[in-house]
């Protein structure tokens, strides 16, 4: 059973869980606590010569969670309080798990020779090689710099390798609680809060809250007219910490019914997000990454041609591959980006049934629509 946990939860893009036993995968041990916070985000002021703050968003080329990574920077570059770049451990495409791919702004080196003062902020998504020895290595100096790290989702285990939350308060995913407390018991691991800061680290839970996240950083920035702004554009409804972990848990019978549509390739189907320049990259990575998460679904972004696109804030999105006649097609449209994301499921409900919409939203640890309350 243990082995069929592991692999419903990697094929979820939540991997190397530490589970126990039970009829639900409950976080009941280790002890977890709770931490007393503030609910407002707090940021040292930009360094010397800089108006806003630089933050960077980085991943190993071989994969970084796709929400993770392009909703800091599209929320970020949406709200015009900060500078943001895209950038990669080494030079080529960089992959966004499960369905995008783009080109970075730069590299590790090219940052560093860039910017020898490092960065204000670190974004840290969740990555396919969370150990990866240039990635850890990068963070830990950038810290060492006085840049505040930002893990998103399992991005923590990357900012753990790095031995920044040592002796600190973090979350992550609800399914990787388990697996990351055995291994850094040395943390304290926080349950029902979707981010929590400890000084100059903030982690946050499962992929959704990359969007309450994005938008207590814009506030600590630019203040709470500029985070209402920017989230009445996005339809987001709240971006408090409040959250509710136990509403997340894996029953075996849900094991078991995802390992038979896991087999049953036959009913397994490549569904097409198509892409184009202007394309509002934060509903494109919500749309994609919830469809990728169904058992069902194989995403590819398309355009004929297969030409570089960029995104409505600059991202350089490189598509997968031609449209193909008979392929289903993800449906998108003006709404904003959360209302897309509500949409996406409402549609996967449809097509896929409610089991497929239910695995959806516990890979996005995501409960109800709005990210409201």
């Amino acid at each position: 059973m243990r082995a069929a946990v592991l692999a419903i939860l990697g094929f979820l893009a939540i991997p190397l869980l530490g589970l126990v036993g039970g009829d639900e995968l409950a976080l009941a041990a280790p002890a977890f606590i709770g931490v007393p916070a503030s609910d407002r985000l707090v940021l040292p002021r930009p360094k010397v010569g800089r108006v806003r703050p630089l933050v960077v968003v980085v991943g190993e080329n071989a994969g970084a969670e796709v929400t993770d990574f392009i909703v800091p920077y599209g929320v970020l570059k949406e709200s015009g309080v900060a500078d943001v770049r895209a950038v990669s451990t080494r030079p080529g495409p960089l992959r966004l798990r499960m369905a995008l791919r783009i080109a970075p702004d730069q590299t590790l080196a090219e940052f560093d020779a860039a910017e020898p003062a490092g960065a204000d902020i670190v974004v840290v998504p969740a990555q396919m090689k969370p150990h990866d020895k240039a990635l850890v290595d990068w963070i830990r100096a950038q810290a060492l710099r006085g840049a505040v790290i930002v893990s998103v989702c399992e991005g923590a285990r990357v900012v753990a390798r790095a031995g920044l939350l040592r002796g600190r308060h973090a979350t992550t995913h609800w399914g990787a609680l388990n697996s990351l407390a055995k291994a850094y018991p040395d943390t304290a691991w926080v349950r029902d809060r979707r981010y929590v800061q400890d000084g100059p680290v903030i982690s946050t839970t499962g992929v959704s809250a990359s969007v309450p996240v994005s938008l207590a950083l814009v506030e600590a920035i630019g203040g709470r007219a500029a985070a209402e702004a920017t989230a009445a554009r996005l339809g987001a409804a709240d971006w408090s910490p409040a959250h509710r972990t136990a509403a997340f848990t894996l029953t075996r019978g849900e094991i078991v019914r995802a390992l038979a549509v896991i087999a049953a390739v036959w009913s397994h189907e490549t569904v097409e997000a198509p892409v184009a320049d202007g394309v509002d990259e934060v509903g494109l990575a919500l749309r994609a990454d919830v469809w990728s998460r169904t058992f069902r679904a194989r995403v590819v972004s398309t355009r004929p041609g297969r030409a570089a696109v960029r995104s409505r804030h600059g991202l350089v999105i490189l598509p997968d591959a031609e449209p193909r006649r008979g392929r289903h097609v993800i449906p998108a449209g003006p709404a904003p980006a959360i209302a897309q994301l509500d949409a996406a499921l409402a549609a996967i409900g449809r097509r896929y049934g409610p089991f497929a919409e239910r695995m959806a939203r516990l890979g996005l640890e995501y409960e109800g629509q709005g990210l409201s309350r």
